[in-house]
């Protein structure tokens, strides 16, 4: 499986639109050769380099696996099929873009296939969604992008 965007190559910097500098909306995903037997996809993007640990800018989950990817914007709402967000690190159920307070930052979109529907509502933490997820991982995607102030 694979994931990328075509605002940024894995490893470049994430272009200012993206982040808190700029308009704050998501990046256009695309994604490829999800195992057929997924029945759901999820997505996550975190900061690691976040100050007080892992920061999560955007939660995604039940994507339908025939969803090739994400329009720039979705972040906002209008996820396809019965996809729903979970809840990010400003405790909001939207895309929250880059915005370290200082430095270079690493943001990673991770991808993963799953052999289930998760059973959870609308602004998920998290916490719930790996707990959901235990045991139904079929395959995992990332993209890395980085973002500096």
């Amino acid at each position: 499986m694979r994931i990328a965007s075509p605002a940024f190559e894995n490893g470049q910097p994430i272009p200012e639109k993206h982040s808190c500098d700029g308009e704050d909306v998501s990046p256009a995903l695309t994604w490829d050769d999800v195992p057929q037997s997924a029945k759901s996809l999820t997505l996550v993007v975190e900061d690691p380099d976040a100050p007080r640990g892992t920061w999560d800018h955007w939660i995604v989950f039940n994507i339908p696996p025939v969803v090739k990817g994400l329009r720039e914007g979705a972040g906002a709402g209008n996820l396809p099929g019965q996809a729903l967000h979970g809840r990010n690190s400003w405790t909001r159920n939207n895309w929250g873009g880059p915005c370290p307070p200082s430095g270079t930052h690493r943001y990673f979109f991770k991808l993963f296939a799953l052999d289930a529907m998760l059973d959870l509502s609308q602004g998920a933490s998290k916490a719930e969604l790996l707990e959901a997820m235990d045991g139904h991982i079929l395959d995992k995607a990332e993209l890395m992008g980085t973002y500096k102030r």
